[in-house]
């Protein structure tokens, strides 16, 4: 079953360029956001690893839009049916695809990341070696991978690609927005506390950690709760509904 998945992931058209996009994507801001901070020139006080990884913010909606199409072009396209004829157990296609998406955003993951932090270190230099920034730079492979997840989760269970996508981004970034559209400073900080988008990226700070909304790790795992409760609803529908 997971041969299959692979070989279907790669021979979905545009997985490769989906991935090769989101490592470009994820250097190309991240090396972009640490040329215009002005720092050292004018003294450095930004979080430098946070700034370094900004890329992430736009690698993620890359990931979300792969994750959904493993499952959301099978949907479309009534492939999935013949899946479903293949292997009756509806709940360990869905465990193959999650296993696939997850080995195969992580490694790219973790290949953009690298680029990221390795040549915005060139503009905004920080040390790569320290426990913090490894831990950023690793939370932050976590992170995508625990987007793809949650779009696969969401794709199972609404279907359509378009809408996936949207519902995905949606997601993430309305946390994001109330908390813009409200001045009550407890409610902010509520909402970074339970976005999976706000929460998440908590790992990849590395300064005032005393200061922030959620810690690093209970920020990513506010994150795999997300996930998590997408794959189980999506596991749910897909065992309910008919193919």
């Amino acid at each position: 079953m997971v041969r299959s998945e692979w070989t279907k992931v790669w021979t979905t058209p545009g997985t490769a360029w989906l991935l090769i996009t989101m490592v470009v994507a994820t250097a190309g801001v991240s090396v972009l956001a640490a040329a215009v901070t002005g720092c050292p020139d004018t003294g450095c006080t930004v979080d430098v690893a946070k700034v370094n990884l900004t890329g992430v913010q736009l690698g993620q909606a890359v990931v979300a839009i792969l994750a959904v199409l493993v499952v959301g072009g099978e949907y479309s396209s009534g492939m999935i049916r013949t899946t479903f004829a293949a292997v009756p157990r509806r709940l360990t296609v869905l465990a193959a695809k999650a296993l696939i998406v997850t080995g195969v955003v992580v490694v790219t993951a973790a290949i953009a990341v690298a680029a990221a932090l390795i040549i915005s270190a060139r503009l905004l230099p920080l040390s790569l070696g320290n426990g913090t920034v490894l831990r950023a730079a690793g939370g932050s492979v976590l992170y995508l991978g625990l987007i793809g997840l949650l779009a696969l989760g969401v794709a199972t269970a609404v279907r359509d690609p378009a809408a996936a996508v949207g519902a995905v981004l949606g997601l993430l970034y309305v946390f994001p927005i109330f908390g813009l559209a409200t001045t009550d400073p407890d409610f902010q900080r509520h909402l970074q506390q339970i976005g999976p988008m706000a929460a998440g990226l908590a790992v990849q700070a590395t300064t005032g950690l005393d200061t922030l909304p959620i810690s690093p790790w209970r920020g990513l795992a506010v994150l795999a709760a997300w996930a998590a409760a997408a794959l189980l609803a999506g596991g749910l529908l897909v065992r309910l509904r008919d193919a």
